[in-house]
């Protein structure tokens, strides 16, 4: 008997996690991709000159899924993963407070320095550890918490606006993609849960040191070319059917792709559209899940401004920021590339490149002594409107699961029901979740992918 033959539709990193747990298994891959490129929603262009990525995507000691795609393409050495979390957290006038991972166990890492935070008064520092802990206690699968919000949750616990501000929105705003008050509490709590109160470092930071593209594209398209797989780029699905004998078919363009079983790895806006109406896919809850924007600065300053490899900002509308000038290319000397990322960005969306710099040059010159005395070369922006679904109260139950009314047909995505916000760690569970699925559908019970319950 030949191997089956799976086909998976999208780049992304869903996508091409799926394809290469397929291959993996033995099975005949087909990767069809509408871009010229692998990466999804992470990919770098060039601009000016320098290598830009199109948003700063981090992630956990935690995202064992994520972690496990990077070593399975033989890029994990091109990652930086903090060996102890360690956020330097700038407010005005130039004054740091820093969250760091102490040796306690779980859940007291961050104690010590909240206790020291100096961004917050005295009085709210263990206010704010505490419901933090609380938070962390929740179970992210309780039905009530997806109900609920963040924000709720934590003004019925006497949280303050700053600590709102300058402790919980600190750390969510930038998974969750949404403000407090907006916030999914059982995603919150996942978040605090799983990450940032962790056992074993789970929250430590990790970033790439690289140009996404060459992360995740490059080293995709090598790795799947190396293990047989068809990748076909510019090649747009146009729609799923089902041949006679129940198996599908894929129609990109003029041609036609039949093959034993599919994994449907696109954005959730765009998916039911390419189903038959039997794969009982509700186009109604997809639109539902919305979308929600991130905008990201780029700033090239004529000498070193930033002294770190990241930090965070407070009380100022710069959110994070995170020296780029490594992954930018050959820079003259002494220059720092920054990049700021700016999470639930609707105010930022459709402001000109004039205005976003009248606003953030003089908010980094407050956060960043020397950039008061620096000289800004360039400064130009990158929106993504639609960077993730809108993780707020009652989206659980709006986010479908890999299975469709199609035996043969898997999903995969970030916004499918993974437990995981919308990260890269969850576009990589659900690209394994789908492989195997897609596996068990075409015949396959060998090598099948492990996933690890959230």
């Amino acid at each position: 008997m030949s191997a089956p033959h799976i086909a998976v539709v999208g780049g992304g990193l869903a996508g091409i996690a799926a394809a290469l747990a397929c291959g993996d298994a033995g099975a005949r891959v087909t990767l069809l991709e509408a871009r010229p490129r692998l990466g999804g929603a992470t990919f770098s262009t060039r601009r000016e000159g320098l290598w830009i990525d199109n948003g700063q995507h981090v992630f956990l000691r935690c995202c064992s899924a994520y972690r496990g795609l990077l070593s399975r393409l033989g890029v994990a050495d091109r990652v930086r993963l903090q060996e102890r979390l360690a956020v330097p957290v700038l407010g005005p006038r130039g004054s740091i407070a820093w969250l760091r991972r102490s040796r306690l166990p779980a859940p007291l890492q961050l104690l010590p320095s909240l206790l020291r935070y100096r961004h917050l008064p005295r009085r709210e520092r263990l206010r704010a550890g505490l419901a933090a802990r609380a938070l962390a206690a929740l179970d992210p699968e309780d039905p009530a918490l997806d109900a609920a919000s963040l924000g709720s949750w934590l003004a019925a616990r006497r949280q303050s606006p700053a600590s709102i501000e300058r402790f919980f929105d600190l750390v969510l705003r930038a998974t969750l993609n949404l403000p407090a008050p907006e916030a999914s509490l059982a995603l919150a709590a996942l978040v605090f849960r799983t990450g940032v109160l962790g056992a074993g470092g789970a929250g430590d930071l990790g970033f790439a040191r690289v140009p996404l593209q060459e992360l995740h594209g490059e080293a995709a398209a090598g790795t799947l070319e190396a293990q047989g797989a068809r990748v076909w780029l510019r090649a747009r699905a146009a729609r799923i059917e089902l041949a006679a004998d129940g198996r599908p078919v894929v129609r990109a363009g003029e041609r036609s792709l039949a093959c034993d079983a599919v994994v449907l790895a696109v954005p959730h806006d765009a998916a039911a559209a390419l189903l038959p109406a039997r794969a009982a896919l509700d186009p109604a809850a997809l639109r539902g899940l919305g979308a929600s924007p991130i905008v990201n600065l780029h700033l090239l300053y004529d000498r070193r401004v930033l002294p770190f490899e990241l930090a965070a900002g407070v009380a100022t509308p710069v959110q994070w920021i995170f020296d780029r000038s490594a992954a930018a290319g050959p820079l003259a000397p002494g220059q720092q590339l920054l990049a700021v990322s700016l999470s639930a960005a609707e105010p930022w969306v459709g402001r000109s490149t004039a205005e976003l710099r009248q606003v953030f040059e003089p908010a980094l010159a407050e956060l960043l002594p020397e950039a008061r005395r620096a000289r800004l070369l360039r400064f130009f922006a990158t929106c993504e409107r639609a960077a993730t679904f809108r993780q707020g109260p009652g989206t659980r139950r709006l986010r479908p699961g890999h299975e469709t009314g199609l035996a043969r047909v898997a999903l995969a995505g970030a916004w499918t029901d993974t437990g995981w916000p919308a990260t890269m760690e969850g576009a990589v569970r659900s690209g394994l979740t789908a492989a195997r699925a897609a596996l068990l559908a075409a015949g396959t019970r060998r090598g099948l992918p492990q996933v690890e319950a959230a």
